[in-house]
């Protein structure tokens, strides 16, 4: 029996987290928002809406730490309110969250596993992102000796929080836009199995992106090159792992 909890980081998504909430509330279940230094009218928002949805408990950092730090906290935070899984999304609206119950369906199946999502584009993803993401993937590849990990940049994904908290606590993972696949590279070397989900995504028009072309390209370039020099050194386990030894 697993229990889960939504988790929704944000930074100034005051234009769609309404939308996205309204989503939710069908679904029956508690929300985390960790709200990750966000503007006045963000504030506002998220005031509101814990006040109109009991199921919402918000955190607010007072400056902007990245997205890292803020599902670090918010892991880190529904472990100790005793849940066993968080079903990361992001506030912006690119998710479908009418497949959260397939996704929980499959970690109740596979409850020691990372449910991960793999996007399904349609013709309005940019096309600079779809290119950067393939790139990231054939890294991911390399840094775990398998294609297990189908994308490991979507951020719609159920984590297990014992062992994703294990890992946080053992590793200083990305603090921004490289969290999400640095902390499923090394979940995934910890020995934790992966589970992939088809799932849509959308961009819609005038939708916010925080992803800075040039800040967090480095970033993940510099992250991707830590993990394949600490895949080196995991060399022997991964051969191992993948003879079934």
């Amino acid at each position: 029996m697993i229990h889960p909890c939504v988790l929704i980081p944000i930074y100034n998504h005051k234009e769609t987290i309404e939308a996205v909430l309204a989503s939710l509330e069908p679904l029956g279940l508690p929300c985390i928002i960790v709200d990750d230094g966000s503007d006045s009218a963000t504030q506002q928002v998220l005031a509101s809406a814990t006040a109109r949805y009991p199921w919402i408990h918000l955190i607010r950092q007072a400056a902007n730490a990245g997205k890292g730090i803020a599902l670090t906290t918010g892991f880190r935070h529904a472990e100790a309110a005793g849940y066993t899984h968080a079903v990361q999304i992001d506030a912006d609206g690119q998710h479908h969250t009418g497949d959260i119950s397939r996704f929980l369906e499959a970690a109740a199946v596979y409850p020691e596993a990372l449910i991960l999502g793999t996007p399904l584009f349609g013709d309005d993803v940019p096309g600079s992102r779809y290119f950067g993401r393939k790139i990231s993937v054939w890294c991911v590849w390399a840094e775990t000796l398998s294609c297990d990990i189908g994308d490991p940049l979507f951020g719609f994904r159920v984590y297990p929080l014992a062992a994703t908290v294990a890992v946080g606590r053992r590793y200083r993972l990305g603090s921004r836009m490289d969290f999400d696949p640095d902390i499923a590279v090394r979940m995934y070397w910890a020995g934790v199995p992966v589970h992939n989900i088809e799932t849509p995504v959308r961009y819609p028009p005038g939708g916010v992106s925080h992803f800075r072309l040039l800040r967090d390209n480095l970033r993940i370039s510099w992250m991707h090159t830590r993990l394949l020099i600490g895949m080196v050194f995991r060399l022997p386990r991964l051969l191992r792992r993948h003879r079934g030894t």
